[in-house]
């Protein structure tokens, strides 16, 4: 309210006290670190701009700066576990506390100064404005991870009207709904089947625990991209898509154009193209998405299991790119046969992506094809949880296609169009106040993207 209240001109700086608020609340004494992040990249920035002789070693400083950060505090004890396997020493573990969202604003950060070094942006002389734009609190702690150049004309110039204000309320609202009535719900099945002995366990179970899964960090995830979107819209700020139903693709390429876009994006430009892209040999294209994916996989987590699951797109997508023959692109029975294929893939990484070690979610997942356990009965616990959440089930699978969106549109073509404008809102409302229920009665409610 204060900011709408607000001159023009004091907005911006209203806005950088609510994250920095936002961000306090969390923990006060990370906020000093977002702060660091924040000056080191101002500073290094200038001194690109103002001096292009040593533009090349200022950039180099930037990445090790902004990498060492992000290494000390989420890899640190990944890299003293391994040393200690390794060569057997007794290296004990630092007490790291993870900041939240350091990955997404560590990488805001440094895409800022990349592009003041490339010439693609004018560099940002006011450091409260550079401090906004990397802690803005609506996607700060978990994305989508926004570009300056995105938003650079945005910070200093932008309109907000009721219309802009009711476009982000609704797209708030529709995020607020997915995480706690569905990604909630669908979080009790996923986590009771996952803490089960699976190698004892009916794989019908293990099949619909990692289904349940799979729709629950997707509504986890858009959820709230869909909400930080919202209260974007809501200042002004327009963010650009993160997710574009991603479970409808048909091959694991077109997964990871519809699946948080903005980190694809982003290691689309900084690494994968920097390396030369697919412009280059045949070996040099595979070793440039090598180092993608396994970044990608890091980035996610110190974990083996994230390590995995990175390699393992980069595998998929090299079949993909170089072993699918055009003929068999084609053939629509092939095609399908490919996207089945993409939809098992994609569900058995996230069974990795969700266990705590490779060797549990390799197991896991051979639980899941009959290994240990031969039966695939229909057995009472199937029969409970498809009683109690099968309801959010069935709208999970629903919702992760456009159908829904399609007949909006249909109906927003026809004299239904004035019915629509009425029953919209109305709806949104019953929903709205359907999720607060939840909360109201204490409802399970995980958030995956906080560990990352």
């Amino acid at each position: 309210m204060l900011c709408y209240l607000a001159k023009e001109k004091y907005r911006n700086y209203i806005l950088l006290a609510a994250s920095l608020c936002f961000y306090a609340y969390g923990e006060p004494k990370f906020v000093f670190i977002m702060a660091a992040s924040i000056a080191l990249n101002y500073i290094i920035a200038l001194l690109i701009d103002r001096n292009r002789k040593l533009a090349n070693g200022l950039m180099i400083l930037a990445v090790l700066l902004n990498a060492g950060i992000l290494f000390f505090y989420k890899y640190l004890n990944f890299g003293i576990s391994i040393i200690n396997g390794l060569f057997g020493t007794g290296i004990h573990p630092l007490s790291i506390t993870l900041p939240i969202g350091i990955s997404f604003f560590t990488f805001q950060a440094l895409s800022y100064v990349i592009d003041v070094y490339r010439g693609t942006v004018k560099v940002q002389r006011n450091p409260l404005y550079v401090a906004l734009y990397i802690s803005f609190f609506p996607q700060l702690i978990a994305g989508p991870i926004v570009r300056y150049h995105d938003i650079e004309e945005q910070i200093s110039n932008r309109h907000t009207d009721i219309n802009t204000f009711g476009e982000g309320v609704k797209r708030f609202l529709l995020g607020f709904c997915k995480k706690v009535i569905l990604a909630n719900n669908l979080a009790v099945v996923a986590e009771e089947v996952f803490g089960m002995p699976f190698t004892t366990v009916n794989p019908l179970i293990l099949w619909l625990g990692s289904i349940c899964y799979s729709l629950q960090i997707f509504y986890d995830f858009s959820g709230y991209s869909d909400m930080a979107i919202g209260l974007g819209r809501m200042f002004g700020f327009t963010f650009a898509e993160n997710f574009n139903y991603p479970y409808i693709s048909r091959t694991v390429t077109e997964f990871w154009r519809r699946w948080h876009i903005s980190l694809s994006q982003w290691f689309r430009d900084y690494v994968y193209i920097p390396l030369g892209g697919s412009r280059v040999s045949v070996i040099k294209t595979i070793r440039n998405m090598l180092v993608v994916w396994l970044l990608t996989g890091i980035w996610h987590g110190a974990n083996f299991t994230f390590i995995f699951w990175g390699l393992g797109y980069f595998v998929l997508l090299t079949v993909e790119k170089y072993l699918l023959k055009p003929s068999e692109r084609k053939s629509k029975v092939l095609r399908f046969l490919w996207q089945v294929v993409t939809l098992l893939c994609v569900n058995w990484g996230w069974v990795i992506f969700n266990s705590p070690s490779l060797k549990s979610g390799l197991r896991y997942c051979l639980s899941m094809l009959g290994v240990y356990v031969h039966s695939f009965s229909w057995d009472v616990n199937m029969q409970r949880y498809l009683r109690e959440y099968g309801i959010y089930l069935v709208l999970g699978i629903l919702f992760s296609t456009p159908i829904l969106k399609k007949l909006e549109e249909k109906a927003g073509n026809t004299k239904a169009a004035a019915v629509q404008r009425i029953a919209v809102p109305v709806i949104y409302g019953i929903i709205f106040l359907w999720a607060v229920s939840f909360l109201i009665l204490g409802a399970h409610n995980p958030f995956i993207y906080f560990n990352f």
